[in-house]
């Protein structure tokens, strides 16, 4: 029998498809993962802002965790935004009780504008309750400055951060940098093997809606496919700098539209 690796990705919806539950789903399938869903809220929102969050009852988002992992026994997990605490702990316990082999954490607490998305009681139990349960985390640099109540705005404030929330939460750490100044950006990771950057020129697009989604959901995937840490990130960003390429021409909405998922494998 054929065997493909299941990853589960536990996250809000976003109806106009760019960014949350379907952009996992459309970055998992075109990597070649199974996709299965948890679902945290339901959003209204579209390219040009989010209208109104409706976070799903805790109980029942620990009932669809336990429902795919009872059955499909996800390779790896990738955790998106979590509206509130009771649902960051029905998430920890399950991960606890399950343990899946590879877990990832993009922490969506900051929007694009600066906006904090969390009350300070939702990050905290983010902190104390489910990063410590990761395999990985992936902040931008507006989050991982709330993380550690300091700016951080350059690579060597980006190492510094991802060495001490390293230590602080015994996971490796991806500190992303697209929102550096300058024409390169430049993520961080650091894990057991020390420091790895990623640097490439920045593509200018309009079309961003759902880059930190569909990177840690790549990210996931990969891992899911036996690829070390070192590996899966750098394959998922070669594969998140193609899918910004293929969309920047794209005319959906009228915001910030969305990646190109599915493009040419051979170009």
């Amino acid at each position: 029998m054929l065997s493909t690796p299941v990853i589960l990705t536990v996250a809000g919806s976003d109806c106009s498809g760019g960014a949350g539950i379907q952009a996992d789903i459309k970055t998992i399938s075109a990597l070649k993962g199974y996709a299965a869903s948890v679902i945290t809220a339901v959003t209204a929102q579209n390219t040009v802002g989010v209208q109104a969050v409706y976070p799903i009852p805790p109980d029942i988002v620990r009932m669809q965790t336990e429902s795919v992992m009872d059955d499909l026994k996800p390779a790896a997990v990738k955790i998106g935004m979590v509206h509130n605490a009771a649902i960051v702990r029905a998430i920890a316990e399950c991960l606890q009780r399950f343990r899946p082999r590879f877990v990832v954490c993009d922490p969506v607490m900051v929007s694009t504008s600066g906006r904090q998305l969390m009350t300070e009681d939702t990050i905290h139990t983010i902190q104390e309750e489910l990063f410590p349960l990761c395999s990985l985390i992936t902040p931008n640099l507006s989050e991982a400055s709330l993380l550690l109540a300091r700016t951080v705005t350059d690579v060597e404030d980006m190492k510094q951060a991802a060495r001490e929330l390293a230590d602080r939460y015994h996971c490796a750490v991806l500190v992303k940098g697209g929102h550096l100044s300058g024409t390169t950006m430049c993520d961080v990771l650091y894990g057991d093997n020390g420091f790895s950057l990623f640097e490439q020129q920045k593509i200018e697009s309009c079309n961003l809606h759902g880059t930190g989604c569909t990177l840690s959901s790549a990210i996931a995937t990969l891992a899911a496919c036996n690829n070390g840490l070192e590996d899966a990130v750098r394959q998922a960003k070669a594969y998140i700098s193609k899918a910004i390429l293929h969309g920047k021409d794209l005319h959906i909405g009228h915001g910030n539209g969305p990646l190109c998922h599915f493009f040419p494998e051979e170009e």
